[in-house]
């Protein structure tokens, strides 16, 4: 829900006059009335497209083990010589190779060959792309 009918104040002469939290000034409650156009585009920013889903409350920062998950986020960073401080965040220096990160995080390694599991994959070429994109089909 955008909106709830009980903030909605006076609707009068193509203006709406609502009221809101201005959260810039401890979240005192304050009144606010603008064009009734302004007013619907502002309502329809909140409104989701058919098949999206909200997710305030889901993913990482949900409240459930919220602590944790972002425990193992600093970890899965920390891996990658990301450092982050209340500051702000520290690229790594050096910046490791790919596959060396991979196989920190899961064990296997993708320089080895993917049906011996015993040979190391070793690059003979690189074949040319070409410049010209696909040709666009009728879809």
């Amino acid at each position: 829900m955008a909106i709830s009918n009980n903030r909605l104040l006076d609707i009068d002469d193509g203006k709406v006059t609502f009221r809101y939290k201005d959260y810039r000034h401890q979240g005192h409650p304050k009144t606010m009335t603008v064009e009734a156009d302004e007013f619907i585009r502002r309502f329809l920013l909140h409104v989701l497209p058919d098949g999206f889903q909200r997710i305030r409350h889901y993913g990482l920062l949900a409240p459930r083990y919220r602590q944790a998950k972002l425990a193992l986020c600093r970890q899965l960073l920390l891996l990658l010589g990301v450092v982050v401080t209340l500051t702000g965040i520290v690229p790594p220096q050096d910046k490791p190779d790919y596959r060396d990160v991979y196989e920190k995080l899961t064990g296997p390694s993708l320089r080895d060959c993917p049906v011996c599991h015993r040979g190391q994959m070793v690059v003979i070429a690189i074949l040319p792309s070409s410049d010209r994109a696909p040709p666009l089909g009728n879809r």
